[in-house]
């Protein structure tokens, strides 16, 4: 541990380069960011060269990335920066089904998370752009890039009120033993998890058990993270709809405006779709699918939460543990923010805690045995 780094994170701001085409956007992402004391913007830059100088000279932190600028694209930009100067980035997207796209793609070359621009008129959603601004700001600064030490994060700020899985489904006392039902797979990520997912996926047989997916992320972007998750799966993968059948081989991915739930019907798994709250700030949130798992599937179900910022899916893991069905988690050096993770390890949700690469092979021995590994 670099005691010498973490106390000098203790005693200073996180610097933030801002790196946009656009004045206005600069001064929009400056003056929001301006608002917290645990944030400083050093510097901007409207095109990547000038980012480029600034970075050699003002050593950031954290940097956001505009997707489209001009002499050079963000892309370009964020592959030639993670290939020389590994550092955060947090891409600042237009939600549009190009934005979504372009943002996947960035994500896939090593960016943390991303953000919308930011409108002109925030004067009604200033509060929670600026909240999501900077949390994902914080997180990156302490994520874990290939050749970078992970920091911890300091800041303590005071959040909007959490509402958790019970404003979507109650929880039930007691356990359901459900028989000649199939195994089913549920997965939970949120800052990372793209990624994450897309390697468990990659290494996941057409025959495999079904996979219920909740991933943190935007209305515009889950259907298009489905479709390139497809591309690269033996499985079949989609978004989910409300009533369709899960069926063995195949991915549902909850949009990014619903939570996605399963139903037991016989002996067969139904997606539900609910437009109710957000939970854990998140809709989708995690925490109401595992506890539909838990409810639905009992011990025929393996949970699965994976890196992500906050704590959405660690009790609902918790939740699914306790029917006696199986848990992984991802191990902390693999994970990009092991904030989810972490807390579920902290609750004792976890009976197996395992880099990125071992869980597909993990989940395939799982559902083949039919019992927790390693009893």
């Amino acid at each position: 541990m670099n005691t010498r780094i973490d106390s000098e994170r203790a005693v200073r701001p996180i610097k933030v380069l801002v790196v946009d085409d656009s004045a206005l956007v600069r001064k929009l992402l400056t003056e929001i960011l301006d608002m917290d004391p645990e944030v400083e913007v050093v510097g901007t830059a409207m095109d990547p060269f000038v980012a480029r100088e600034k970075i050699k000279k003002l050593r950031p932190d954290v940097l956001t990335l505009d997707v489209e600028m001009p002499k050079m694209d963000g892309l370009t930009f964020l592959a030639n920066l993670m290939r020389l100067h590994p550092i955060p980035v947090v891409m600042v997207s237009y939600l549009t089904d190009k934005g979504a796209d372009t943002t996947l793609q960035a994500l896939e070359l090593g960016a943390v998370d991303f953000v919308a621009k930011p409108k002109v008129d925030l004067a009604h959603t200033l509060a929670q752009y600026r909240e999501e601004l900077i949390c994902k700001l914080k997180a990156a600064a302490g994520a874990k890039l290939h050749t970078l030490t992970r920091n911890q994060i300091n800041g303590r700020r005071r959040l909007r009120k959490k509402i958790d899985a019970d404003a979507i489904i109650n929880k039930r006392t007691g356990h359901n033993q459900f028989v000649n039902t199939d195994s089913i797979i549920a997965i939970g990520a949120s800052t990372g998890g793209t990624e994450a997912i897309k390697e468990i996926l990659m290494m996941m047989p057409a025959d495999a058990p079904a996979m219920v997916i909740t991933q943190h992320i935007p209305e515009l972007f889950s259907a298009r993270f489905a479709k390139r998750m497809d591309s690269i799966s033996a499985m079949t993968v989609c978004e989910a709809q409300h009533g369709q059948h899960i069926l063995t081989g195949h991915v549902y991915v909850a949009p990014g405006d619903k939570h996605l739930l399963i139903e037991r019907k016989g002996s067969n798994y139904y997606c539900k779709l609910d437009d109710g709250p957000a939970v854990n700030r998140h809709r989708p949130a995690v925490d109401v699918l595992f506890r539909s798992v838990a409810q639905s599937a009992g011990a025929n179900a393996v949970g699965v939460l994976l890196t992500g910022m906050g704590d959405d899916g660690a009790k609902g893991l918790k939740e699914i543990q306790d029917t006696g069905a199986a848990t992984i988690v991802q191990d902390e050096a693999t994970s990009v923010v092991w904030g989810m993770p972490g807390t579920a390890v902290s609750l004792g949700a976890a009976d197996n805690v395992l880099p990125l690469e071992k869980i597909s092979d993990t989940l395939i021995a799982l559902t083949h045995a039919g019992t927790k590994f390693g009893t």
